[in-house]
């Protein structure tokens, strides 16, 4: 009998450390829209999440770390409810599938979606993650283009370029209408939306 009691000691303590993880990148998320990245302390995540300095230094090592941790959760849960995108048969129906999802992942998780484009060119982590997510939507815009009949190959207005040049115009897109109102979220998604089916032919 006392040789079971490690392991349940060990799965109790790995359950305990992910609440807490889990509650050091909450409260960093709440703490951003209070306070912004710059304003942002170890300190102050380590108190809002009801912890001492010393015990956050035992998850992360630096502000910067706990940020990068946070982008990777935010761009998982991002693909994780965007993935199906790409094997839907319609594409009137995929495009408004995912710009459905866009609107609803930036209503909820906009503020750390701005962080990660802002310091994606200074933090090397956050920009490898941010890339790496551009390229799964990428693909799965590539996916519907091709589905609607776009060609593909490597020419400017075949399917792969032009679903780069779609990716970064919703990014930047929504990351400006993020900073206004829910309202403008829609209004983005209807923009984006409609060039996106004009690229795909899908207008008339």
């Amino acid at each position: 009998m006392p040789a079971h009691h490690p392991a349940r000691s060990r799965r109790s303590t790995e359950r305990k450390g992910d609440v807490r993880e889990r509650a050091i990148l909450d409260t960093c998320e709440a703490l951003l829209a209070q306070k912004g990245y710059d304003a942002l302390t170890v300190g102050d995540i380590a108190q809002g999440a009801g912890i001492t300095r010393g015990a956050l230094y035992f998850y992360f090592g630096s502000k910067q770390e706990v940020v990068t941790a946070l982008v990777s959760r935010t761009v998982a849960h991002l693909w994780e409810r965007s993935r199906a995108t790409a094997q839907a048969d319609e594409p009137r129906r995929a495009v408004a599938a995912a710009m459905r999802r866009t609107v609803e992942l930036w209503n909820e998780h906009g503020l750390v979606m701005r962080t990660a484009i802002d310091l994606s060119l200074t933090v090397p982590e956050i920009g490898e993650l941010w890339s790496h997510t551009a390229d799964l939507f990428i693909a799965a815009i590539t996916a519907v283009l091709e589905r609607a009949g776009v060609r593909t190959g490597t020419a400017p207005d075949e399917a792969p370029a032009m679903a780069r040049a779609l990716c970064w115009m919703i990014e930047r897109t929504f990351y400006h209408a993020s900073q206004q109102s829910p309202g403008k979220l829609e209004e983005a998604s209807a923009t984006c939306a409609h060039i996106w089916l004009t690229a795909a032919g899908l207008t008339t």
